[in-house]
């Protein structure tokens, strides 16, 4: 099973995903301000740029955590709080029923789940696992069934919203699982997100965010050709996105994440691209709607000529900049 699913993640458009960066260090003097009475712990695996706040959201609500992320130092701000740090996502199966995974590929989740020391070495039945990673649809069916095998529950629940969403709060889960199990699943992402919406059944939260990010790659790019031509015509970019803010042209690419820089104030336009989610992040997420999209048979011909876009980003050398900034 493990060899198999290493090949269909292979397959899915991995190879565009580089080390992610690692989040700035920030101090959890206020997030530990906490009352654990009554909660239980839970395992959080991956503390990237987006798990990490995501991580710290768990901890406002009372949460304390179990954490490994395969990058030591993102633990060290967590270890410093008081939170316990294990050296495995085994180990994180052993000391914890309830469980939140983020990492950044397909790969780097059969690792987690199914590797030599992943959660299925030692988790315990009637566990809760939600994978919020962003991942082939096809291999979080496949790890479902590995985690029903050994008596536990997999949910998958990958998030749009970007970091700022993680930071405050407010991200949407799209959540794949047992029904019943829902609520359970709620009461976590609740912590983390002000949307959690049940999809059906697994696999259908990953198919819900790969439509999601198919329609926000081609609606950057589209974002980004309007605001260059209209530079070019002579138009000033803040009084266009502002036209185009209150016309039928309006997307979350021109009101929220603008891909000029000068125009809006704390996104990565405006920090040289830096942060927010990775172009090489864009392309792998492109790559999983090509394959889903050639499994069922859908034609995507914007889906298709995003994903190349993307991939020449890639290979021009903005493979670690954030995902808007294709209009240079």
């Amino acid at each position: 099973m493990a060899a198999s699913l290493w090949l269909r993640g292979a397959a899915s458009g991995l190879r565009y995903w580089s080390q992610r960066p690692r989040p700035a260090a920030a101090s959890l003097a206020v997030v530990c301000s906490r009352s654990m009475a009554s909660k239980t712990p839970v395992g959080f695996i991956g503390l990237g740029n987006m798990g990490n706040p995501m991580a710290k959201n768990l901890m406002k609500h009372g949460y304390p955590l179990i954490i490994y992320d395969v990058f030591p130092d993102a633990c060290k701000e967590f270890q410093e709080a008081g939170e316990q740090v294990v050296s495995s996502p085994a180990d994180v199966a052993e000391k914890a029923d309830r469980i939140i995974t983020m990492l950044p590929t397909s790969i780097n989740a059969i690792e987690a789940y199914s590797g030599a020391n992943g959660i299925l070495k030692k988790v315990k039945k009637g566990s809760l696992l939600i994978d919020s990673s962003t991942i082939d649809p096809a291999v979080s069916k496949e790890l479902a069934k590995e985690v029903e095998k050994m008596g536990a529950v997999f949910m998958d629940a990958p998030v749009s919203g970007g970091v700022g969403a993680a930071r405050s709060g407010n991200l949407t889960f799209m959540v794949g699982g047992v029904e019943d199990e829902f609520a359970a699943a709620k009461e976590l992402l609740g912590c983390m997100g002000s949307n959690v919406v049940y999809c059906g059944a697994v696999g259908t939260g990953q198919a819900a965010k790969i439509c999601n990010n198919m329609l926000l790659a081609i609606s950057m790019i589209g974002t980004a050709e309007a605001m260059n031509l209209g530079i070019r015509l002579g138009l000033d970019p803040k009084l266009l996105a502002k036209i185009l803010n209150m016309s039928s042209g309006r997307c979350w690419s021109s009101d929220t994440y603008n891909p000029v820089p000068g125009v809006m104030d704390g996104v990565p336009s405006a920090n040289n691209y830096q942060g927010g989610f990775g172009t090489t992040l864009m392309a792998k997420d492109l790559g999983l709607a090509q394959d889903s999209a050639t499994s069922t048979k859908s034609p995507i011909l914007l889906g298709s000529l995003a994903h190349q876009i993307y991939r020449v980003m890639c290979a021009k050398g903005y493979a670690k900049k954030d995902f808007s900034c294709g209009v240079r």
